[in-house]
């Protein structure tokens, strides 16, 4: 692979510095590979590249574009095992969890845009107007470790089909599963230029990115906290700015739902992907007067959860993605035992069996109230918070309280019940009793999660900026 270049403008070239950045295996806490770091000159290499090929690629027509898109499907699938490994490798994530989930996400994406493409109407007319809607540009991608194939295909996917060409950064701490993305890119005849690849730390290259003249639009997907950031350095072109950032989602379970069934699966949900997703069911809403039914059940799956090896089949999780995040899982649950909240499963170090690697302890407090820190920060780890309410009003009156709004999560056994629920919770993306995952839905967030969506023709709406043409009617 080439981890210690740069795809720019059609080929693999060599960075203009020489500073480099080890890739840490997380359960082993030890290097595997090194990679090459951007500078501002690397970034002015791809965005002249990308300007260069946009005029191009803008016009031309769907039916090509629609054939580049299959061809990066079969590209993907027949490198499938190695992305799985790759992910499974650089981040951690169980080898099963990395075959049916995080790599599985990539080609669903995939596929979903071509279903998108296939039936998107890039024109209508209205009255003498016809409405043309046209690629956005140049677009500048910064994408997380945590679920990176999913996230760099639903910014490189919609890209294409819109007709603009492009410049990612993927995460520096999980690099590897982009390097062998831009692999499959290169051998599926894309013009050069539309796609290119700088790695690099978010200060320089992320920096570099969203304060270029020549990028019309960022994509960033992250912490909030990064996501201003982005969103400043934007601001003195006036480039548009869509960005996925964090959660803090609220799960009501209602006095009506299953509740054993409710409470166990939105405890198994905290706990996948070692909690480090910004969707996750983090808050546990349930009645005051059925707290410790609720302990008891989440207690005992996260005590069940197989904590290890990434590389065994067995594994259900694996260890967090970086020292970095080890410490600030580790501090967060320290604060929730300072702040009185009952300890039920887990807490502070690794499991026993373990002596080395980021591994947390699945775990489970009770007894939250609201303002604990556990309660209102994103832990982006397998740390569960049960809180009591006395009614639905409050409960709903917690779930909003709030600075993110992402997603949200509501159990019923009465289905209109749960659909009034959900119309009252302030998030882009409710689940209604634990539904499949659906890759044709919107996804973004209300508040401080960001702005803009992903996923299907949702995402390629993003990449596209509208014209009217008045009078076009008129004979």
């Amino acid at each position: 692979m080439h981890a210690r270049q740069f795809y720019i403008d059609g080929a693999w070239v060599e960075p203009a510095g020489s500073a480099t950045l080890d890739v840490i295996d997380p359960s082993t806490e030890e290097a595997f590979e090194t990679i090459a770091l951007g500078t501002r000159a690397d970034v002015d290499r791809a965005a002249a590249a990308a300007r260069a090929a946009f005029d191009g690629f803008a016009v031309v027509p769907l039916e090509e574009r629609l054939a580049m898109l299959r061809r990066l499907v079969e590209a993907y699938e027949a490198r499938y095992e190695e992305m799985a490994q790759t992910i499974s490798r650089e981040m951690g994530a169980p080898i099963t969890f990395a075959r049916e989930q995080q790599a599985a996400a990539g080609l669903g994406h995939l596929k979903q845009m071509v279903k998108s493409l296939e039936t998107f109407s890039f024109e209508e007319s209205r009255g003498t107007t016809r409405i043309v809607k046209e690629p956005v540009g140049v677009v500048g991608m910064i994408t997380p470790w945590n679920w990176p194939m999913n996230q760099i295909v639903c910014k490189v996917a919609p890209a294409i089909a819109a007709g603009c060409t492009m410049i990612l950064k993927p995460s520096e701490i999980a690099p590897l599963n982009a390097v062998l993305f831009a692999e499959m890119i290169d051998g599926i005849g894309l013009p050069k230029g539309v796609f290119n690849m700088v790695h690099g730390t978010g200060p320089e290259v992320g920096q570099a990115i969203a304060e270029h003249p020549e990028v019309d639009m960022v994509s960033f997907t992250g912490s909030t906290r990064a996501g201003t950031a982005v969103a400043i350095a934007g601001a003195p072109t006036v480039k548009r700015i869509h960005q996925e950032l964090g959660g803090k989602s609220p799960n009501i379970i209602l006095p009506d739902a299953d509740f054993e069934s409710a409470v166990s699966q939105g405890a198994s949900g905290m706990m996948d992907n070692t909690g480090q997703s910004c969707d996750a069911p983090s808050r546990m809403f349930v009645p005051r007067e059925r707290m410790a039914e609720a302990a008891d059940i989440a207690k005992a799956v996260a005590e069940a959860v197989k904590v290890g090896d990434p590389r065994s089949e067995e594994t259900e999780m694996g260890p967090l993605v970086s020292q970095m995040q080890y410490d600030k899982v580790q501090g967060l649950i320290d604060a929730g035992i300072a702040e009185g909240a009952k300890l039920v499963a887990g807490g502070p170090g690794r499991p026993e069996s373990l002596n080395r690697g980021y591994y947390p302890r699945p775990t489970i407090f009770a007894d939250v109230e609201p303002g604990m820190r556990i309660e209102r920060e994103e832990i982006f780890g397998p740390v569960l918070s049960i809180i009591g309410y006395a009614d639905e009003e409050q409960a709903i009156r917690m779930a909003n309280d709030t600075p993110y709004g992402l997603a949200a999560y509501v159990q019923s056994t009465d289905i209109e019940h749960a659909r009034r629920v959900a119309r009252r919770i302030r998030a882009g993306l409710v689940h209604i009793n634990y539904p499949s995952f659906d890759l044709a839905a919107p996804f973004g967030g209300f508040k401080q999660s960001g702005n803009g969506r992903e996923f299907a023709d949702w995402g390629l709406e993003e990449f596209l900026e509208t014209k009217g043409m008045v009078g076009y009617g008129v004979a």
